[in-house]
């Protein structure tokens, strides 16, 4: 099957950008200008009559801006307080710039519970489920003013696959500031090769990861998006890594012509999200 064929095969998916991607690394303040395209890509997926839901870092970011912090806050409860400044900024932006293409966006703030517990979990469910029904395009955070979840386990990468695994996506797509999994760490080796395709995640391409959590400017790196191809991959959908720097990539990859990392699905049965988490306690 050709590559514009497979993709354009996808019906649901999730788009996760991290904050690195939305500040300008001099001042700290929103990259306006790309959020306005990353609005307009998604507007344009939802378009094409699929569904489509943002996971977007960068509350505390924004927070912190608010609030003229000079430095990034290292106490748990001013980086709560920066979430809740800034998530609220955060929003009120994306809403703007959703309506300026005529679609409507919501927020959902998720915790870890809320994939633990099963009445929680089926509630959030039922809440996408009903969001998609409408048309709405759901924009997913971590909810940082009550948990620290996010803050410990990887810049939004594996809350994106949870959330990619809860409404039954068929692509997660993950923009990094790298074009996606090598068999070396770039930044360090100059000869590092690009992996085009992942058919399944063995200990070779795992070790592929190894030393390589500080390549995004983030708190996430290539083991915590691994981590993400692993429970996207076993719910039954396909991942992408690639580089957000542009983020028309997004409709280079419907086109099935993208610089990138594929993780083709390998739907696991006996996968359970809870479980998953369970396991992850003390990561």
């Amino acid at each position: 099957m050709e590559a514009k064929e497979y993709f354009s095969k996808k019906r649901r998916v999730v788009v996760k950008i991290g904050s690195a991607s939305l500040h300008y690394e001099a001042t700290g303040k929103l990259n306006l200008g790309k959020m306005e395209r990353l609005v307009r890509e998604l507007c344009d997926i939802r378009n094409r009559g699929r569904d489509v839901c943002l996971v977007s870092s960068g509350a505390i970011a924004v927070g912190r801006n608010v609030i003229g912090l000079a430095e990034r806050p290292s106490h748990i409860s001013t980086k709560q307080a920066c979430a809740a400044v800034g998530q609220a900024r955060l929003m009120m932006t994306y809403q703007k710039l959703f309506s300026e293409y005529h679609q409507t966006a919501a927020q959902v703030l998720m915790t870890k519970g809320t994939m633990q517990d099963n009445v929680s979990r089926k509630n959030a469910q039922n809440t996408f489920e009903e969001l998609f029904r409408l048309g709405i395009i759901p924009v997913v955070n971590e909810n940082d003013t009550i948990s620290t979840y996010e803050m410990q386990f990887g810049d939004n990468d594996t809350l994106s696959a949870l959330v990619a695994s809860l409404v039954g996506a068929d692509l997660l797509v993950l923009l990094s500031d790298i074009d996606g999994l090598f068999t070396d760490d770039p930044h360090k080796n100059p000869n590092a090769k690009l992996v085009p395709v992942v058919d399944q995640l063995d200990e070779a391409v795992v070790s592929m990861a190894k030393g390589t959590t500080g390549s995004d400017v983030g708190t996430g790196g290539m083991e915590t998006k691994l981590t993400a191809a692993k429970i996207a991959t076993c719910s039954g959908a396909d991942m992408v890594i690639a580089n957000g720097a542009d983020v028309s990539i997004l409709h280079q990859i419907f086109e099935g012509d993208f610089v990138g990392t594929l993780f083709r699905e390998h739907r696991d049965e006996d996968f359970y999200i809870a479980d998953f988490i369970d396991r992850m306690e003390g990561y």
